[in-house]
């Protein structure tokens, strides 16, 4: 009777959703914990957003009828006119555009590359070895990367047996992007190949029996069914990924800095933490963040428009 009464399409809504919601009220008992939780840290701070509008200062109200100075686009204006807005923007991009050409691309490759390995043990082995770097702290990775790149570290001890100088890699501009890229990627890589793995396994297996039966080799197969059977993931990614284009990993940006790699290294997130939580600066700062979000979402959009008309999948 209660299937029946949630499947009666002639009720309103609210009477077709009860018997469903009574009937699975376990599963919505474990989601409320997180939903309560997503509610108070990340929609109730966005009452917060209207200091970008104002000439806040730290204990003054933001609702208050009077004692509020209003400035509506100032904020935006000034960091849009702001002598490192380009710098700023190229430096977030060209970080972002590299995680996004070898940090989305690589766990994929990693993916499809070790489900054609068929030895269990090995394959297990080198999956769970590549998610261990995820849950090295941000601060040890960067330690890490920075012992390497030393005047005696280890990447100058190997260039130095090939006759090679040694130089103090991290304090160059120009490798600055490189160095983030490869710590970024060797960082996350494994962990963010876990949702292709488990998309790759849920594959019926009889797709790739009847390839082999039809002469299909594993190149064939990885390109004609795994591929197809995991392109929705790839989409929704690329959506998520596009969407924080200018959101780069500020935590490994400030470890990985120096004053004289600046020029290539600052980005939109070093600059928001020395303004805002150094210099005090918090409306100036919640507007370059509400101007990134803004950024983000348009992106998201356009993106996710786009893999829906190329792939059929998308966010919504």
């Amino acid at each position: 009777m209660k299937n029946v009464v949630a499947n009666d399409r002639s009720l309103p809504t609210a009477r077709r959703r009860f018997p469903y919601m009574k009937e699975n009220l376990e599963l919505y008992s474990l989601f409320l914990p997180a939903a309560v939780l997503i509610f108070i840290f990340c929609y109730i701070p966005l009452g917060g957003l209207v200091i970008a509008f104002q000439d806040y200062l730290a204990g003054n109200p933001m609702f208050a009828l009077s004692g509020v100075k209003w400035v509506w686009l100032k904020h935006f204006q000034r960091f849009i006119k702001s002598v490192y807005f380009e710098r700023l923007i190229g430096n977030t991009l060209r970080l972002s555009v590299l995680n996004l050409a070898f940090g989305f691309t690589m766990p994929i490759i990693f993916a499809l590359l070790l489900n054609e390995v068929r030895n269990l043990k090995y394959k297990k082995f080198v999956q769970t070895a590549s998610y261990l770097p995820y849950f090295i702290s941000t601060v040890v990775a960067a330690g890490m990367m920075i012992s390497f790149l030393e005047m005696g570290g280890v990447v100058n001890s190997v260039l130095g047996v090939l006759g090679i100088p040694a130089k103090e890699y991290i304090a160059y501009p120009d490798y600055y992007p490189t160095i983030y890229t490869v710590t970024n990627v060797w960082k996350n890589f494994g962990f963010s190949s876990i949702l292709y793995f488990s998309t790759i396994s849920s594959i019926d297996p009889v797709l790739y029996e009847s390839a082999r039966m039809d002469g299909a080799n594993r190149w064939q197969q990885m390109r004609h069914i795994t591929l197809p059977g995991i392109k929705f993931i790839i989409a929704v990614q690329l959506v998520l990924k596009m969407g924080s284009i200018l959101e780069s990993n500020t935590d490994l940006a400030l470890l990985l800095y120096r004053p004289s790699t600046y020029s290539m290294a600052d980005v939109i997130g070093t600059y928001v933490y020395r303004e805002g939580i150094q210099g005090g600066k918090y409306s100036y700062t919640t507007a370059i963040g509400l101007f990134m979000s803004v950024i983000g979402f348009i992106l998201t959009y356009i993106t996710n428009r786009i893999s829906n008309k190329l792939t059929g999948y998308g966010m919504w």
